[in-house]
């Protein structure tokens, strides 16, 4: 028997605030991984973390926002809470290796298009995992061209993000490559759902409570921990950014050993001059002229 399925039970509200959800966590974790190339080496591993967290918060916050208007008429749907939460620890882990491979290669086409497309996979992998975690009694099936397009978009439009987040500067390009992602989220989503189809296995005589039919967690008892947890994660990497005036405006830290800003070297992963290769010859002329000038003054 093939179910009645609803993606769109509460109308525009679910899918605007899952919306939200993904482009707050996005531009978090963007504007930390933008901080992280501008900081010390030793504080970079912090700040790609807590953007791998914020990433990975949002778009799982995102998922299950989205599903609670997902419903399938003839059937009760319950939520099995480990696989739940582990499609969270997916997705915070891939999109950590993604953002990592970029905060320590920079902005490489290489890197980029490597950490795009394992963050585009962690998206992916969270949504269907989170998928494979709904109990009801139905079957379901996937149309596969569907399933690849939405996977393709993920990873698209999660190495587009990346490249505005490392190369782009300002305010307006930091909202631009959030909208992107978040973009990327929600239609994968959504692209990913009109592959479902779902197919029920109902007994002949239903009982009349229904929701006695499947064991684990109703929608109403997952939203609370479920927003909780990622909710404080959000509202962690907003903090650490609002009192960090240059993780908002993209300026580098200051270097106190030279009086020069990191941001005056090369990106990470470019090619740096060893400390002891040979000055240029301006650096040599004026270490010459100093030197003179110290040994007039000896002899006066």
């Amino acid at each position: 028997m093939q179910g009645t399925v609803d993606g769109f039970t509460y109308g525009l509200v679910t899918p605007v605030a899952a919306f939200l959800m993904a482009a707050l966590g996005a531009a978090l974790g963007l504007r930390c991984t933008t901080r992280s190339l501008h900081a010390a080496r030793s504080c970079r591993a912090g700040w790609l973390a807590l953007g791998s967290l914020s990433i990975g918060s949002g778009v799982w916050t995102m998922h299950f926002v989205a599903m609670t208007g997902f419903t399938v008429q003839e059937t009760p749907i319950s939520y099995d809470r480990p696989l739940t939460f582990a499609g969270l620890a997916v997705a915070v882990v891939m999109i950590g290796i993604g953002i990592f491979i970029v905060g320590y290669r920079g902005a490489t086409r290489m890197a980029l298009i490597t950490g795009g497309t394992i963050t585009g996979l962690g998206i992916a992998s969270m949504h269907y995992l989170g998928m494979a975690g709904m109990r009801m009694d139905a079957r379901f099936a996937y149309d596969t061209p569907l399933v690849v397009l939405s996977v393709l978009i993920a990873g698209a439009a999660a190495t587009g993000a990346l490249w505005a987040a490392v190369t782009l500067r300002g305010a307006l390009s930091g909202l631009g490559a959030s909208i992107l992602m978040a973009v990327a989220v929600t239609g994968m989503h959504y692209t990913g759902m009109a592959a479902l189809d779902v197919h029920l296995h109902l007994p002949t005589a239903l009982p009349s409570d229904l929701s006695a039919v499947l064991p684990g967690d109703r929608p109403a008892e997952m939203i609370g921990p479920m927003l909780v947890g990622p909710g404080c994660f959000l509202l962690l990497a907003a903090v650490v950014l609002m009192f960090d005036p240059r993780a908002m405006t993209g300026e580098p830290d200051p270097d106190p050993r030279v009086g020069r800003r990191p941001g005056d070297l090369p990106i990470p992963g470019a090619p740096r001059r060893p400390p002891n290769a040979p000055l240029p010859p301006s650096g040599r002329r004026l270490r010459s002229t100093a030197r003179e000038g110290a040994g007039r003054d000896r002899y006066r």
